[in-house]
């Protein structure tokens, strides 16, 4: 394949989600409706006119279940019913009402893998006895070693610590293990147990009824286990594996976690996939941490999910080689299975983009976790700069896109965010070791100093502090605001959408490249990003969309600037 031929075409295909641009919303941290410093639905609800002027199609709301809320509502106890911290049953439906009106669809995030402690289920297993139907629904073995007092293997928790936890039987004495990939208090579901899938069918078909779009699916990669449940040979904590992934067969991956990606999965996948046709025009999008990208367009083949985030994009440095790379075999390899691919620079879990681009590759803690105050303290101007190049690159390219609430003002990662306010369980599985991901979870700054929270809430209640940095990013002091990073957004997708960028055609464009450039053309718009080093002479043509607010046709862009001409 020569470098300017055409490396993706789009098939004319009605299906909305193959070009959408999905807004992740993170509810505790987006819009407080009624004061008490929690974010929730009424205030996403308020809200909803900002993002249809940002220009979205579609929202992404992380889990709003009922939950103890041990690790952010990823720790559900009722799948079919809201936590009264975000509300209730009558607020997502005026939710779905309310985008309705603006075009808007409603995603629900959706947490298959494991459930809480608190769920009714498992507090019947711990109460059941060895062997029985109630312990059944989740992953219960004997222990090794002298009265079964080691784990049953030597799988590691992703959030620090040993994966199985021991209960007490009734009468005091020690009794069996559970295992729990992420902390103790979500044990695993048992997804070889029919009953399983079974209630996971109930709980698809109860929001898809009430109006959801369609799911996120959390861990999509997980759910099945390795018959046996045989040790791991890597120990590695991170949602992905080992780094050297790449490098790797696949039967070296399978053999490296028996807890991630198994084969077994897949029909599961099929299984829903069945659920959701039963709607119209829903869709399926899925948190798979699989690499290569080639092992990762297996999660979307035509009879399973719709999508999957491209993390091979999220964790792509900005280096114009590895961009080139990971977007050529992103489109060769989705495209070889009929789906679009997707791309993301952040989400919930990981260190806003706006931070991690100011850092040097390979500097960065694993992913998961966060900066704390004794990590070395970023350039935000640099970061902000190159965040923004980068999206401009990312928002141009065919798929779907993510964005991650926030990033439309440029909002950097809390930093500096103190021990005392923690509240992820990877601070306190490491006791402190590692910080957690509650730095890209800050509260929304909205209106600039009408209160501590910048109008996150009426109060100025904030369940997470806002740096103070946030001011000077509050949404109403970038409104309107020429060369502001929500203008660019907005105008960003508005350009998107006009010129059917999410579903164009895409080549490189090596003859308007050197050394520091990267350029591709899509639907007849050329994108060109400085990644770094001397300002180019841009070709002539229209400016659609520029980072570089002062530049004009036949300028100068300068390094770490990205600008999109109609040629």
């Amino acid at each position: 394949m020569s470098n300017n031929e055409i490396l993706f075409e789009t098939v004319p295909n009605a299906e909305w989600w193959r070009s959408s641009v999905i807004y992740q919303i993170y509810p505790r941290s987006f819009a407080d409706g009624n004061g008490d410093g929690m974010g929730d639905l009424k205030g996403i609800t308020d809200r909803i006119p900002a993002l249809a002027a940002l220009g979205i199609d579609a929202i992404w709301c992380s889990p709003f279940f009922k939950s103890p809320q041990k690790d952010a509502g990823y720790d559900v106890s009722d799948y079919k019913d809201i936590d009264p911290l975000f509300g209730n049953l009558v607020d997502f439906d005026n939710l779905v009402s309310a985008c309705r009106k603006f075009g808007i669809k409603v995603i629900v995030d959706l947490v298959p893998n494991h459930s809480s402690d608190q769920h009714e289920l498992f507090q019947a297993a711990l109460k059941a006895p060895e062997g029985s139907p109630e312990r059944g629904m989740y992953i219960f073995r004997d222990g090794k070693g002298k009265n079964g007092d080691l784990p049953p293997n030597n799988w590691p928790s992703v959030f620090g610590g040993n994966a199985w936890t021991r209960i007490a039987n009734p009468d005091g004495t020690p009794g069996q293990w559970y295992l729990h990939i992420f902390d103790s208090t979500q044990p695993d579901f048992d997804w070889t147990n029919p009953a399983v899938l079974d209630m996971f069918d109930d709980v698809l078909r109860f929001w898809l009824d009430r109006g959801a779009a369609g799911f996120r699916i959390d861990v999509a990669h997980g759910m099945m286990k390795r018959v046996g449940l045989p040790d791991t040979k890597v120990i590695d904590t991170t949602m992905g594996g080992a780094k050297t992934e790449a490098e790797m067969t696949l039967e070296e991956l399978e053999e490296m976690n028996p807890y991630w990606g198994q084969p077994e999965v897949h029909p599961v996948i099929r299984r829903w996939r069945e659920v959701v046709d039963e709607y119209d025009d829903r869709l399926m999008a899925a948190e798979a941490w699989i690499m290569p990208l080639s092992r990762m367009a297996q999660w979307v083949r035509p009879d399973e999910y719709h999508q999957a985030f491209n993390f091979g994009f999220l964790e792509c440095p900005w280096d114009k080689a590895s961009l080139h790379k990971v977007v050529t075999e992103s489109l060769k390899e989705f495209g070889a299975v009929g789906a679009p691919s997707t791309w993301v620079l952040s989400n919930h879990d990981v260190i806003r983009h706006a931070t991690r681009f100011a850092y040097e590759p390979g500097t960065l803690p694993p992913q998961g976790d966060g900066i704390g105050p004794e990590f070395a303290q970023p350039d935000e101007a640099l970061g902000l700069r190159r965040a923004r190049a980068a999206s401009a690159f990312m928002f141009a390219l065919p798929g779907g896109a993510y964005m991650y609430q926030g990033e439309e003002l440029g909002l950097p990662e809390h930093t500096s965010l103190g021990g005392a306010y923690r509240q992820d369980p990877t601070f306190f599985r490491t006791n402190g070791e590692r910080v957690g991901r509650d730095g890209c979870r800050v509260p929304l700054p909205w209106e600039s100093k009408v209160n501590e929270s910048n109008g996150f809430s009426t109060t100025g209640e904030s369940w997470l502090p806002q740096p103070s940095s946030y001011a000077r990013y509050a949404r109403d002091l970038q409104e309107g605001v020429a060369g502001s990073t929500l203008e660019l957004y907005k105008r960003m997708l508005k350009v998107r959408k006009e010129l059917s960028l999410g579903a164009g055609n895409f080549k490189w464009a090596p003859e308007y490249q050197d050394e520091s450039t990267l350029a591709y053309i899509n639907n007849g718009v050329l994108v060109l990003s400085n990644i770094g080093g001397e300002p180019v002479v841009i070709p002539a043509g229209e400016i659609l969309v520029t980072t570089q607010h002062d530049l004009t046709i036949e300028g100068e862009l300068e390094h770490d600037q990205t600008v999109w001409i109609k040629l």
